[in-house]
């Protein structure tokens, strides 16, 4: 339990509060098989965490940085389509307040739950996704559970429709089967200048983190395209739940943007972070820290 999360303190207690001391370097972690609950809480910027199997609940529970990315082990069966796997638990983001995730696969409910700032990409989701979200950005690329953004009063979700919008009818079947929560969202449509490359960039940064096949072939069609495959849910300003305006909202998507693009994390390449498995399971960042992961799953910077 708990993996990443005393590397996380421990690069906090070095970089102490003195705003004006030099960052220090960024640390990179590479795990295997399961992890336990809470896999990369309170982890903060400099650190980027992979694993390369599956785990349970509370992934990046209280993130406020970093990134953690969650990705079928390469050349297993699963790794081909793994839309069609669970690849996490439940609760995942919980009272997040920055930072990103990338899951190549399915996650449980409660997905993005309290989500206050971070961005993430799933390839679908459990019941009540993006419940009371405050902000961040949710991509999901595959289907979701019922009762989808309940007391959401912030932040946007873009929802793979499962099928044109086109062919959704007046009677309410959206493409999402209506799994909406509709007394607190909304569907919006998608904005050329702003979400389309958002979305892009997610798609982008998502296949370079974890190898997706879906983002993969979904970043490379056309706006059109886009426009129809994907649904934009933004807090209802009639509801009593919103909090949030267009202008706050915009706000939000830009800064999300010039972070992936910062990054490179939409450089949409296809390169997986560096990972060869190890019988120890201890990664070498290219760095001057190195971060050992115990059998016990605790972790040490030294």
């Amino acid at each position: 339990r708990l993996a990443g999360m005393r590397a996380a303190a421990e690069t906090a207690r070095r970089a102490g509060d003195d705003p004006t001391r030099a960052p220090l370097p960024p640390v990179a972690v590479a795990l295997a098989g399961s992890a336990g609950q809470s896999l990369g809480a309170f982890l903060g910027d400099g650190i980027a965490l992979t694993l390369d199997g599956d785990a349970q609940d509370y992934v990046g529970k209280g993130l406020h940085g970093g990134t953690i990315a969650l990705r079928p082990p390469a050349g297993s069966p699963i790794a081909a389509q793994p839309e069609r796997h669970v690849i996490a638990g439940n609760t995942l983001l919980y009272g997040a307040t920055g930072g990103a995730l990338y899951a190549a696969g399915q996650v449980g409910e409660r997905f993005a739950v309290r989500n206050a700032g971070a961005h993430a990409v799933v390839e679908g989701c459990g019941d009540h996704g993006c419940e009371y979200m405050t902000g961040g950005v949710v991509l999901v690329l595959g289907a979701i559970g019922r009762n989808f953004g309940a007391g959401m009063s912030g932040g946007v979700a873009y929802v793979h429709a499962g099928r044109p919008r086109h062919e959704a009818d007046d009677a309410g079947a959206d493409g999402l089967g209506g799994r909406i929560q509709r007394d607190a969202v909304r569907i919006d449509p998608l904005d050329d200048a702003l979400d389309l490359p958002l979305l892009r960039a997610l798609l982008g940064a998502h296949h370079a983190h974890t190898g997706s096949p879906r983002a993969n072939a979904l970043r490379d069609v056309d706006d059109a395209t886009l426009r129809a495959r994907f649904w934009k849910i933004v807090p209802d300003p009639a509801s009593q739940e919103s909090t949030a305006s267009a202008q706050d909202l915009a706000a939000m998507q830009r800064r999300v943007l010039d972070r992936l693009r910062g990054d490179g994390d939409d450089r949409g390449d296809g390169k997986r972070p560096t990972y060869a498995p190890q019988s120890t399971a201890t990664a070498q960042p290219s760095t001057t820290q190195r971060i050992t992961l115990a059998p016990s799953t605790a972790a040490s910077v030294s």
